[in-house]
C-alpha cells in the first residue's frame, strides 16, 4: 500500500522512493502504478514516470502534478584542487588536513584532496592522510587524468599515482570538446575515446568509484553534441559511476545548462547518475548548478566560499543551504546551523578577507538599515528575510544611519537589554529615543557613518542614560611631532648614503611623534568596581600621532584596569569627506579594535576636521567601549543608586 500525504507534500512508494511537490505538468499518457494511492482527494489519481520524475495525476482530465525523486543528492568540494587555484590561495599539507576534516564533519559526500602527480605537496597530503586524516562520512578523492596519448594505462604514471594514493574515489578529467581534442590534446577524436574508456576501465578494475570530468562539456555539446556524448559513452562503456559536466569556461547560461543536462538525463536515463561543475566567470555559476539540479543532476561539484581560479568556482556556501531549504533536499541535514561559522573559518585559514554581502553568511546577508525595513521586520521577519538567519547560524542585524527610524534603535537597545516593551511606553524614553536618533542623524549628515561601527552606537546609547559612569575622561591631550637631528658616529651609520657618496660619518633628521595626555580615571580596587576617581599624566613616544596617543594612554589606563593590555588596534581607516576643502576637509577615522583574550572585535568611528582629534576620539571610545565589555557592572549604576552623572575629579 502506498500512500500520499499532502502536508509536507511527500509521497511514498513501495520501492523505497521519495518524492516531492514540483509545478504542473500536462500529460496524455497516464498509467496506473498497479496499486491504490490513498489520497483526501475524491477522484481516481494515477502514476506516470518520465526520467528522474514520478508524475501523479487525474486520468479523467490528464492533468498531471509531477513530483520530482529525492533519491540522492551529494555535494562534492574541491576547495584542496580548484579552490587552491584561486589567486593569493595557497594551502599547506597541514591547511588541508585541517580543511578536509572540517569538511567532513560538516557533512559533505566527497573531499577531492588534489592531484597526486602534479606536486610534491599532493604526495605528502594523501600519503599523510592515510595515517591522520580518519574520515567519518565524506569520501577522500583524488584526482587525475586519463591516460596520456600512445601508452597504456598501466605504464602511465599519473594513473599509477592516482592508485597509489589509496583513496576510494578516483576523479578523472577527459576532453569533451572536438576543438580541444584536436588543438590541446593534439589526438584524435578516435583515440581521446579510447583514452577515456581503458582510463576509466583500469581504475574499476582497481575497484574505485570512477567520476569523470567531461572538460568543456557545455561548449562541445553546443558545437558537436554527438562527439561530447561519445565521449561520456565511452566514459560509461568502461565503467563510470559519474558523468560530472563541466562548464570549464563559465561562460553558460542557466537554460543551456538545464536544456544540456536534460537531454544528457534522458540520453542515459534515470539510472546513470549526472553531476555539475561550474565556474563563475559570469556570477552564474551558483545559478548553473541548480538548473542542472532540476534538469537531473545529483551531484553537485563546488568550492566553499567560491574559491578558484579566476573569478572562482561554484560557491557552495550558497548552493548548499538552498538546495536544503528551498528545494527540500537533506543535504547536510542539522549540521546546516554551522554554515556561517564554517565559511569564516575557511577565510580565516585562506587569509581571505570575510565578504560581508556574501549571501547566507555573509554580515551584510541579513542587515536592514531603512527605517520602514527595520519596522516591518519587528513586527514579521518574513516582510524582508527570505529564511530564518538561524538556519544558517546568522542572524540578523538592524543598521543604525541617518537612514535609520525609531525601530532601529528600539532593537538595538531590546539587544542591549537596557529597555522593555512596557518602558516603551513611558514619554521619557520615547524622548530619549527620539534624542538618540536625531543625534544619530545629524552626526551622519558631518561625515559619521555608524553601519561599521557598532561600538559607537553602544556608546552613545548608554551615555543617554541616566546610570550610566564613564570609566575615564580625556581632559587634554598634546601631540608634538617634528624632526630631529641625529648623529651618527663611525661604525654606527652602516655606511649611510649621502648625496650620492657613502660616509662613516653623518648626521641625519629622523621623524619624532611625542604625545601627553591628561584623564580623569575612575579607580577600582583590586580589580573590583570603582571607589573613586583620579587624576592621571603620560606621556609616550611614537611613530606617529596616533601611534604616540596610543602608547600614552595605554600607560595610564593600564595600571588601573589590567584588561585594556590584551586591547590592541587592528585597523585604521581614513577618508577624505569632502575633497574640494583640501587640507581643511573633514576627516572620517574609523578604528578596528581585537582584544586577543576574548578574541572580540569593534569598532568606533569620529569625523573632524582635524584628523588627529578624530583619531584620538575614535581612539578613547574604543577602550571605553573595552572596559563596558569587561566590567559592566563598574559602570552602569544600580537602580537604587543616584541618577546624577558622576563628576570627573578636576
Amino acid at each position: 500500500m502506498a500512500f500520499l500525504s499532502w502536508r509536507p507534500l511527500t509521497m511514498k512508494l513501495e520501492n523505497s522512493i521519495t518524492v516531492r511537490n514540483n509545478k504542473c505538468w500536462i500529460s496524455d499518457s497516464c498509467q496506473s502504478l498497479g496499486f491504490p494511492v490513498l489520497t483526501k482527494f475524491p477522484s481516481t489519481l494515477w502514476i506516470k514516470r518520465y526520467k528522474q520524475q514520478v508524475f501523479l495525476c487525474r486520468k479523467n482530465n490528464q492533468h498531471c502534478n509531477p513530483f520530482l525523486i529525492v533519491n540522492r543528492m551529494d555535494i562534492y568540494d574541491t576547495t584542496l584542487r580548484d579552490g587552491a587555484q584561486g589567486e593569493n590561495i595557497s594551502f599547506t599539507v597541514i591547511d588541508k588536513l585541517r580543511i578536509a576534516k572540517a569538511l567532513d564533519e560538516f557533512g559533505v559526500q566527497y573531499i577531492e584532496g588534489g592531484w597526486p602527480g602534479s606536486n610534491p605537496k599532493d604526495v605528502e597530503f594523501f600519503k599523510r592522510a592515510k595515517q591522520e586524516l580518519h574520515l567519518c562520512r565524506a569520501k577522500l578523492v583524488a584526482f587525475g587524468s586519463t591516460r596520456r596519448k600512445g601508452i597504456r594505462c598501466q605504464d602511465d604514471v599519473n594513473l599509477r599515482l592516482l592508485i597509489e594514493a589509496e583513496t576510494s574515489v578516483v576523479t578523472i578529467v577527459a576532453k569533451s570538446w572536438k576543438e580541444q581534442v584536436i588543438n590541446v590534446l593534439n589526438v584524435s577524436l578516435e583515440e581521446n575515446l579510447a583514452m577515456i574508456e581503458e582510463s576509466v576501465r583500469f581504475l574499476k578494475e582497481h575497484d574505485k568509484e570512477v567520476m569523470v570530468d567531461a572538460e568543456h562539456f557545455f561548449d562541445g555539446y553546443s558545437h558537436n553534441a554527438s562527439y561530447a556524448l561519445a565521449c561520456l559513452d565511452a566514459a560509461i562503456r568502461g565503467g563510470a559511476d559519474v558523468l560530472v559536466l563541466c562548464d570549464t569556461n563559465g561562460g553558460c547560461l542557466p537554460w543551456h545548462i538545464y536544456e544540456t543536462t536534460s537531454s544528457v538525463a534522458s540520453h542515459f536515463g534515470s539510472q546513470q547518475r549526472i553531476g555539475i561543475h561550474c565556474h563563475n566567470d559570469m556570477e552564474l555559476a551558483v545559478s548553473n548548478s541548480l538548473s542542472a539540479v532540476y534538469a537531473g543532476a545529483s551531484l553537485v561539484q563546488g568550492t566553499m566560499n567560491g574559491y578558484g581560479e579566476r573569478t572562482g568556482n561554484a560557491n557552495l556556501i550558497s548552493i548548499i543551504p538552498t538546495l536544503q531549504l528551498k528545494m527540500n533536499y537533506n543535504v547536510v541535514g542539522s549540521k546546516l546551523i554551522s554554515l556561517t561559522e564554517l565559511s569564516r573559518w575557511m577565510d580565516e585559514v585562506t587569509n581571505v578577507p570575510h565578504q560581508p554581502s556574501r549571501p547566507y553568511v555573509g554580515d551584510c546577508a541579513f542587515a536592514h538599515k531603512g527605517g520602514l525595513h527595520v519596522s516591518a521586520i519587528l513586527k514579521d521577519e518574513r516582510s524582508y528575510q527570505h529564511i530564518d538567519p538561524s538556519l544558517v547560524g546568522n542572524r540578523k542585524r538592524m543598521l543604525i544611519s541617518e537612514l535609520s527610524g525609531r525601530g532601529n534603535i528600539v532593537d538595538k537597545m531590546k539587544q542591549m537589554g537596557i529597555v522593555t516593551d512596557s518602558q516603551l511606553q513611558d514619554p521619557e524614553w520615547k524622548r530619549r529615543i527620539q534624542g538618540i536618533l536625531e543625534q544619530v542623524k545629524s552626526l551622519e549628515n558631518k561625515g559619521y557613518t555608524f553601519e561599521g561601527a557598532e561600538a559607537s552606537i553602544e556608546l552613545m546609547i548608554r551615555r543617554s542614560l541616566n546610570n550610566y559612569r564613564s570609566p575615564f575622561e580625556l581632559l587634554d591631550f598634546t601631540v608634538l611631532t617634528g624632526n630631529k637631528r641625529v648623529y651618527y658616529a663611525v661604525g654606527e651609520s652602516n655606511n649611510i648614503l649621502t648625496h650620492g657618496v657613502y660616509s662613516s660619518e653623518t648626521f641625519r633628521n629622523e621623524s619624532i611623534t611625542q604625545a601627553i595626555v591628561k584623564l580623569g580615571i575612575l579607580e577600582t580596587s583590586n580589580g573590583a568596581c570603582p571607589i573613586e576617581r583620579t587624576r592621571c599624566f603620560e606621556a609616550a613616544e611614537g611613530n606617529g600621532p596616533l601611534n604616540a596617543v596610543n602608547l600614552a594612554l595605554k600607560k595610564a589606563l593600564v595600571r588601573v584596569h589590567a584588561p585594556l593590555e590584551h586591547v590592541n588596534l587592528q585597523d585604521y581607516k581614513v577618508r577624505i569627506l569632502d575633497n574640494e576643502s583640501a587640507t581643511a576637509a573633514v576627516t572620517r577615522v574609523m578604528v578596528e579594535f581585537y582584544d586577543a583574550e576574548t578574541k572580540c572585535v569593534w569598532s568606533t568611528v569620529c569625523a573632524h576636521s582635524n584628523i588627529i582629534v578624530a583619531s584620538v576620539q575614535a581612539l578613547m571610545d574604543g577602550f571605553e567601549y573595552a572596559l563596558l565589555q569587561r566590567l559592566p557592572a563598574c559602570f552602569i549604576a544600580s537602580e537604587g543608586e543616584s541618577s546624577e552623572k558622576s563628576a570627573v575629579l578636576l
